[in-house]
């Protein structure tokens, strides 16, 4: 009933199929003992003329479109509206935890954002509850001394986004952030979505189980080409309970390939629109492009300008070592400085000369995710 509302020229009045006329014919055969319904003569539907006969759609009433095109403006109109109460909840729930203090809300952050989340799913937020559902995890995997910290940085982020959203709604990057993302469909018709081609090499993998159920794969890949952007993520879910699926990717592989953006303030996520394999011998021996001069993080910092609410970005780093301190953590470091390394590093890479390395930074710890050698490329488990 709903999609006759909303698509009335899908129900227009048809000849009856072949297979419907079989099967109800079964169906009142094998329950009453009724004679099956009258087939059609043979050869009628399945004639020459029949399939050359060509085919004449009847135009939609211009009324009825206008009428379904209201009812969606409508509808939109409301998820708006649910949103922005939602949202409204979002600020609130904010300045509740930084009035109760932030010890409190770490020492609860799972019951505190779970509840939150709920009612942002109520308000058709599905998107941001998400993130406020995976925020626990993200927290409580830092050192203790840096959970404040961390936690100040994201509900700031929470409170810019909220924010952002109700000055553009219709934005497609903040409508994907708060929302929902939009279908494939939707991107390769979009207007405004940047395509790329070019030669690309496979980073890695980030894998992880979302507490929705579904597990999350990024594939990253590095642009070798000059023009264009020097990074793009391939985005990919699928339920948990199916199991681990095998990578369409394998690390440091490379293909040409044209890709379709999301459209976005720092273009990133992407789809591939058109694969092939590289076939010459330059292609692949092609060196990976210098990274750009000065601060390392400087790419970093030109996204948070524009997209501040971003949890993390990739880096291209120069060259460097990766250090081990008295703690034992890990540390990339270069002639600008060092940054902390999430998670360990394998002893095979420490201390080794690195001549450049690709990884995300989120403002507090750097995730390796390739490293160029002079003895070979070296991946790092994401």
């Amino acid at each position: 009933m709903w999609l006759h509302v909303d698509e009335p020229g899908g129900f227009a009045p048809a000849e009856t199929p072949d297979w419907v006329i079989e099967w109800m014919g079964r169906r009142r055969k094998s329950s009453s003992g009724a004679a099956p319904l009258a087939a059609k003569p043979e050869g009628g539907s399945k004639s020459l003329d029949a399939a050359t006969e060509e085919v004449v759609v009847e135009a939609l009433d211009p009324a009825v479109e206008a009428k379904r095109k209201a009812a969606a403006e409508r509808r939109a109109g409301d998820v708006r509206r649910q949103v922005e109460t939602g949202l409204d909840d979002l600020e609130l729930w904010i300045s509740d935890q930084l009035r109760t203090g932030l010890g409190a809300f770490l020492a609860e952050t799972a019951d505190r954002c779970r509840r939150i989340a709920a009612r942002l799913v109520d308000a058709k937020a599905g998107a941001l509850a998400s993130r406020l559902d995976e925020t626990p995890s993200r927290l409580l995997q830092l050192p203790t001394e840096e959970r404040i910290d961390a936690a100040i940085i994201e509900l700031g982020k929470l409170t810019l986004l909220a924010r952002a959203w109700r000055a553009e709604p219709l934005d497609p990057e903040l409508r994907r952030e708060v929302v929902s993302t939009e279908s494939r469909e939707e991107l390769m018709t979009a207007p405004d979505a940047p395509r790329h081609a070019g030669v690309w090499e496979v980073l890695g993998e980030q894998i992880a189980t979302r507490r929705d159920g579904l597990v999350s794969v990024s594939t990253w890949l590095l642009n070798l080409d000059a023009e264009g952007p020097r990074f793009a993520q391939l985005l990919d879910y699928f339920p948990a309970s199916a199991g681990r699926r095998s990578g369409a990717f394998a690390a440091g592989g490379r293909f040409r390939a044209e890709l379709v953006f999301y459209p976005a303030r720092s273009p990133l996520r992407a789809l591939i629109i058109e694969r092939s394999e590289v076939d010459t011998q330059e292609t692949r021996d092609k060196a990976w492009p210098d990274p750009a001069t000065g601060d390392p993080l400087a790419p970093y910092a030109e996204v948070l300008l524009a997209a501040p609410w971003t949890l993390a970005a990739p880096v291209a780093l120069p060259s460097g070592r990766i250090a081990e301190d008295a703690a034992g953590r890990s540390w990339w470091r270069g002639e600008t400085g060092a940054l902390p390394i999430d998670g360990a590093t394998s002893d095979i890479s420490l201390g080794a000369r690195l001549d450049g390395a690709a990884g995300l930074w989120n403002g507090a710890r750097l995730t390796l995710l390739a490293a160029r050698t002079n003895w070979g490329r070296v991946g790092f488990d994401a």
